[in-house]
């Protein structure tokens, strides 16, 4: 959820924003902080490169996480929470990441840890995730759990 926070407050957008509008927001920041504007300045250039990279971050998980984005991927996510077994899982700051046996991943923000540990602690993690998490947090598809 720190991460969520942190990249809305670098954008400095909130929570409702739309994808057109934060594409726009995006743009503007990139056209300001584009490393090629600072090519007469070696240390601007270097700020300009970190900057711009931050910005690149946080508008693709902004992007990620976005109810439109969602709503593209509804039926490739609901494929996966509710016909795939879940593989493995890691937890690390509030965010945890299932990998499922399909090869589809997803992150989930703001989980608490009491929740964690009863997923861990479950018989059945898929039955847990399925009544506990996967409705429950915002999430985002990470990737492919086969991607090397």
């Amino acid at each position: 959820m720190k991460r969520i926070v942190e990249a809305r407050k670098l954008l400095g957008v909130d929570k409702d924003i739309d994808l057109k509008e934060l594409k726009s927001i995006y743009r503007t920041f990139m056209k300001d902080w584009h490393p090629d504007k600072f090519h007469d300045n070696p240390q601007g250039k270097l700020e300009a490169e970190e900057k711009s990279k931050n910005f690149i971050e946080a508008y693709h998980l902004l992007v990620s996480i976005a109810p439109e984005t969602h709503a593209l991927q509804a039926e490739q996510y609901t494929n996966s929470i509710t016909t795939s077994r879940i593989a493995d899982f890691q937890y690390k700051s509030q965010t945890l990441q299932i990998n499922f046996v399909d090869g589809s991943c997803y992150e989930y923000f703001g989980l608490p840890k009491n929740i964690y540990q009863k997923l861990v602690n479950s018989d059945t993690p898929d039955r847990f995730a399925r009544r506990h998490i996967y409705h429950s947090y915002i999430y985002r598809k990470a990737g492919k759990a086969s991607e090397e």
